[in-house]
């Protein structure tokens, strides 16, 4: 190879298409991830290959306990992983070899790394699902003690980001109770049907050795063998749900994010953010920014990302397995890991953040929040069809604009000149305290409806 092919390929290509292809064709750097499920999913097939007669207890014996000081030695960071080896699976079995020798070369009888890779994977990604439901739980017990530390704190209640009605703190805290809630459901749905053993599929077709497949898929904790061996080997929907439900999850938290970010300004001060999710101006002294909501946020770029990444390397693979496939990993594991860091920021920012009762209040009184109230109380005292209260109740809004006051402010006499009907009984209405209390519909915002949401969850949750 010429100095001009050389530089073609770039300094770190130096030694040309042979490195390119090792860089290239490699997952190790990424797929040690894998290396305590591998060794499990091992374990348990050497189990079986000698519970059926194939390879000889001893063997058995030998490759099982070879198994645990290889991961010994992984956990303890003192395994030496090699990228010519390509990948998590022959990294394993090449160690095995030195520390048991013979015996290491009949693990791989009746399997493939096709259906090896299929089991490993499946087993990382069910143990994500279990960790994002306990990142939930704990995160949705942090929104418990706000809620339930304001029940009946007044704040406005938002449409299209402009004051429509009175609502509690703590109605506003158990939405997202309730979202998180089907986050977890939908975790959990995942898990159940993804809990299916791909191994004994082997290449694609099975295999001809007398295998129990039902042995394996109990010890490695599925509730069976997949059905065929082509899908087994040659699918990942079940990355691709755990993908979807963590980019559903990543967006209700970009949401909440969202809303720390405005409740915490200057203009709203609805709340405090703690300094330990704060950061301040490396120019302006009076800048505390909320820097962990932020990052929060953001985290759901990456996490759709990675779910729109993968469903394009799947979408046009014919069966079964195609190196393609090698591009399924680092995508799901980069989304787990931020899945799992936003649902700790998450909950370390609610858990240390105070909510201020009186800006709420303050707020839930202004911009003409109980004029709902006031065209319920036409409609239910006065006999009036809703839309001629609807325009009633707007013509009020508009003279209480024009002096500069709220509805409560304006008086009889005034609320006459709107229509002759009205009486001081719809003062009884207009406060926002007299609001949120009216709201007593299951699932309404009244503090009595939103104590009963609040012991429900705490009692699943417990």
């Amino acid at each position: 190879m010429t100095d001009d092919a050389n530089q073609m390929w770039g300094g770190r290509f130096a030694a040309g298409p042979d490195a390119i292809m090792e860089a290239i064709n490699a997952s190790i750097s990424f797929d040690q991830r894998l290396a305590r499920q591998d060794i499990e999913g091992s374990r348990a097939h050497a189990a079986m290959l000698a519970a059926t007669g194939i390879i000889t207890d001893n063997d058995a014996k030998a490759i099982r306990e070879g198994l645990l000081t290889v991961l010994s030695e992984i956990e303890g960071g003192n395994f030496p992983f090699s990228i010519a080896l390509e990948d998590i699976h022959m990294n394993v079995e090449a160690r095995l070899k030195e520390l048991v020798g013979e015996p290491a070369g009949r693990l791989h009888t009746a399997r493939s790394r096709n259906d090896q890779v299929a089991t490993d994977f499946r087993l990382w990604v069910r143990d994500q699902c279990d960790a994002a439901k306990s990142g939930i739980r704990t995160l949705q017990k942090a929104l418990l003690s706000q809620a339930e530390a304001g029940a009946d704190w007044v704040m406005p209640g938002f449409t299209h980001l402009q004051t429509a009605q009175p609502v509690t703190w703590g109605h506003h805290m158990m939405a997202y109770v309730e979202m998180l809630g089907r986050d977890a459901s939908r975790f959990g749905d995942a898990r159940a049907r993804m809990n299916e053993s791909p191994l004994g599929a082997a290449a694609l077709a099975g295999t001809s050795f007398p295998i129990d497949r039902e042995a394996t898929a109990i010890a490695l904790g599925f509730d069976r063998p997949m059905a065929n061996s082509l899908d087994a080997v040659a699918d990942r929907d079940f990355a691709l749900e755990f993908l979807s439900s963590a980019s559903i999850c990543a967006m209700h938290l970009s949401r909440l994010a969202e809303e720390l970010v405005i409740w915490s300004s200057a203009q709203f001060r609805f709340v405090t953010m703690s300094d330990r999710f704060s950061t301040g101006s490396s120019i302006m002294p009076q800048k505390k920014n909320p820097d962990a909501a932020e990052l929060v946020r953001a985290k759901i770029g990456r996490i759709l990302g990675a779910t729109v990444g993968l469903f394009t390397v799947m979408k046009g693979l014919p069966l079964t397995y195609s190196k393609d496939m090698q591009e399924d990993k680092e995508q799901v594991f980069d989304a787990a890991d931020n899945l799992m860091l936003a649902l700790a920021a998450m909950e370390g920012m609610l858990a240390d953040m105070t909510a201020n009762p009186g800006a709420l209040r303050a707020a839930a009184s202004s911009g003409f929040s109980t004029a709902t109230d006031l065209a319920d109380w036409l409609v239910r005292e006065a006999g009036l069809p809703f839309r001629e209260a609807h325009h009633v109740t707007g013509s009020l809004v508009a003279l209480a604009e024009s002096e500069g006051k709220d509805l409560p402010d304006l008086t009889l006499d005034q609320m006459k000149s709107a229509h002759a009907s009205i009486t001081d009984g719809v003062y009884e209405v207009l406060g926002v305290d007299n609001s949120v209390r009216s709201r007593t519909s299951y699932g309404g915002t009244a503090p009595e409806q939103v104590r009963v949401q609040i012991a429900r969850w705490k009692e699943a949750l417990s």
